[in-house]
């Protein structure tokens, strides 16, 4: 039995981080781990969360599952024809330090899903361009990365958060998460949300001088900083099984569509 300290509300996705445990949990007491596909338990525990009337979307769920660093594509096409995204586990090596960026007081993350989420699904095509354009960043973020590009990074970083308030609005996100960002960037250091407020994750890419400003800029602000430890990857022999299927499934499927 192992327990953790979860900092409440704070965009750190903690009510699907408890349903991702149990979940994991009931496949080792029912001993079927090997039986469900990895890229599949994401959607198991949204949907799950769904039942109990939490806005949400897949993201989270993919980490928790994946654990580490990992890129996803939502492309319509592979949601359309495997019913999950393609989700692909990246070395955590690749990335800079980072870190975390938070306020005590509780944000609930749900709230601020909504309206944009209703506008996605009307068909609206501000939120429908805005959205593919966070899905680009993800992208060059990835290359980015890859590269070792830690500049671009921070420029993407950027990018991210200005898109989602850009989205959302000001009144939506709150005047103390839109804080948090712009005490990172008044020091020069990228920052964006970890969820959907509550907390940003930040990255100082002038190095440990910059890391001391933001601290004091943090403290003098009233938030808390501390660096983020990436958790490495948690797939087991099992897990890694139901992959290798899923690969070959994937491969099938996408040869079918090219004849």
């Amino acid at each position: 039995m192992a327990y953790i300290i979860w900092i409440f509300q704070t965009g750190l996705s903690g009510s699907s981080a408890i349903v991702c445990a149990a979940l994991s949990c009931l496949l080792d007491f029912y001993k079927v781990r090997h039986l469900v596909k990895v890229e599949v338990r994401p959607s198991l525990i949204l949907s799950a969360e769904q039942e109990l009337g939490i806005v949400a979307g897949l993201q989270d769920r993919v980490a928790q599952v994946y654990g580490g660093l990992v890129y996803m594509d939502f492309s319509k096409e592979n949601m359309d024809n495997l019913g999950h995204g393609i989700y692909t586990p990246m070395d955590i090596s690749l990335l800079p330090p980072l870190h975390l960026i938070y306020a005590e007081n509780p944000s609930d993350s749900g709230k601020l899903h909504s309206t944009v989420r209703q506008r996605w699904l009307n068909g609206d095509e501000f939120i429908i361009s805005s959205m593919q354009e966070v899905a680009t960043v993800a992208e060059e973020g990835r290359t980015a990365i890859l590269a070792k590009n830690y500049q671009k990074l921070a420029e993407l970083m950027n990018h991210n958060f200005d898109l989602r308030r850009r989205m959302f609005g000001d009144e939506c996100l709150g005047a103390l998460n839109i804080e948090m960002v712009e005490v990172a960037r008044r020091v020069g250091a990228a920052s964006k949300f970890t969820g959907s407020g509550g907390a940003v994750v930040a990255f100082c890419p002038d190095g440990p001088s910059q890391v001391k400003l933001l601290e004091n800029a943090c403290q003098e602000a009233g938030f808390i900083m501390q660096a983020v430890e990436i958790v490495p990857p948690r797939l087991n022999d099992d897990d890694l099984k139901t992959l290798q299927k899923s690969d070959l499934t994937a491969s099938t499927v996408q040869n079918d569509m090219k004849e």
